[in-house]
C-alpha cells in the first residue's frame, strides 16, 4: 500500500498537477465547482512508484467542520483500498484537529461511493434535491440520473478525547 501524504496545490509538481485536475474532474465535471475551493484545500494524494498522482482527496475546513470535497482514484488501481485508505486518513486528521462533524456529499446515483461512505462511518444526514439539474450535461451513472446530492455525515464527540 501506498503511503497517504498531505499536500496542497501550490506543493505538486506541475505533472502532478495535472494529474490531479484528471482526477478532480472524475469525480465532478464542474471545473468552476472545483476552482472554488481547490486553492484552500488539505489534498491527500497517493503517488505511485514514479510518482505519478493515483488518489486524491480534496478537503475543506471552517470553524468545526469539514467536508469531503472530492474524492478520486485512478481507474487502473481502483478496488485496491485507496480510496478508503484517504477516508481513514481523513478522518484521523479532522478528529486531530478537533473537527466536530465531517461532512461528505455524493450524488444520488453514486451506488458505490454511497456503500463506502457508509462503510467507514458516514450516516445518511439528508438530500438535496435537484442539484445536478443545472450541469452542462446529465450525469448517469449505473443507469441512473444524477439529480440529487445525498449528504452524509460523521459527528465527533470530541469531550472523550
Amino acid at each position: 500500500m501506498y503511503p497517504v501524504q498531505h499536500r496542497s496545490w501550490i506543493t505538486l509538481s506541475e505533472q502532478q498537477q495535472a494529474q490531479l485536475k484528471l482526477l478532480l474532474l472524475e469525480a465532478d465535471p464542474d471545473w468552476a465547482q472545483i476552482s472554488s475551493y481547490l486553492l484552500q484545500a488539505d489534498i491527500f494524494v497517493i503517488l505511485d512508484e514514479q510518482d505519478h498522482l493515483i488518489a486524491q482527496l480534496c478537503l475543506s475546513q471552517q470553524d468545526h467542520q469539514a467536508e469531503i470535497k472530492n474524492l478520486a482514484v485512478a481507474q487502473s488501481v481502483q478496488g485496491q483500498g485507496l480510496a478508503k485508505a484517504l477516508i481513514q486518513y481523513t478522518i484521523g486528521y479532522v478528529m486531530q484537529l478537533m473537527v466536530q462533524t465531517l461532512w461528505v456529499k455524493t450524488g444520488n446515483s453514486s451506488l458505490d461511493q454511497l456503500a463506502l461512505y457508509q462503510k467507514c462511518g458516514f450516516r445518511m444526514s439528508h438530500i438535496e434535491r435537484d442539484v445536478f439539474t443545472n450541469y452542462p450535461e446529465p450525469i448517469y451513472e449505473n443507469g441512473i440520473r444524477c439529480l440529487d446530492q445525498v449528504v452524509l455525515v460523521i459527528e465527533f464527540n470530541n469531550h472523550a478525547l
